[in-house]
């Protein structure tokens, strides 16, 4: 058995060696004493995580970097994704009676546009500037 953690292997091993020793009356007993050792090291290990990503974003936002920002709403993406589909076949069809397949492949690319604007409100470079009004129309 090869494990990272050589203490809880040790744990493990005298977890089995006690159970040859006493028997399969303590069996319950040993194995939710190694459960229980087990689960406070992945709670220690967890903590230690969070703590170090925790302290990783307060030194870059220290530093002056923006913390990094959701990517919005997965239900409101993919309902976008969905509802884009959906209005895709009447358009398609639309297209493709009134120009053929010009008129197919421009309501295409129209569908394609308007789902690459609204995935692109999540890229960084599009997002708003500091310097800029809400409007460019307000003065």
């Amino acid at each position: 058995m090869e494990t990272r953690d050589p203490e809880l292997k040790s744990e493990l091993d005298a977890t089995l060696h006690a159970r040859s020793e006493l028997g399969s009356d303590y069996e319950s007993a040993l194995v939710e004493s190694f459960l229980e050792k087990v689960e406070q090291r992945l709670d220690t290990t967890l903590d230690r995580r969070v703590r170090r990503h925790l302290a990783e974003q307060q030194v870059s936002v220290a530093r002056g970097a923006r913390p990094p920002q959701p990517m919005g709403n997965f239900g409101e993406r993919y309902g976008f994704g969905i509802i884009s589909l959906i209005l895709a076949i009447p358009l398609s069809a639309i297209g493709a009676a009134a120009a053929h397949t010009g008129g197919l492949v421009v309501a295409w690319l129209g569908i394609v546009a308007v789902n690459a604007v609204h995935a692109a409100r999540s890229w960084p470079w599009f997002r708003h500037r500091s310097g800029r009004t809400e409007s460019d129309w307000e003065d």
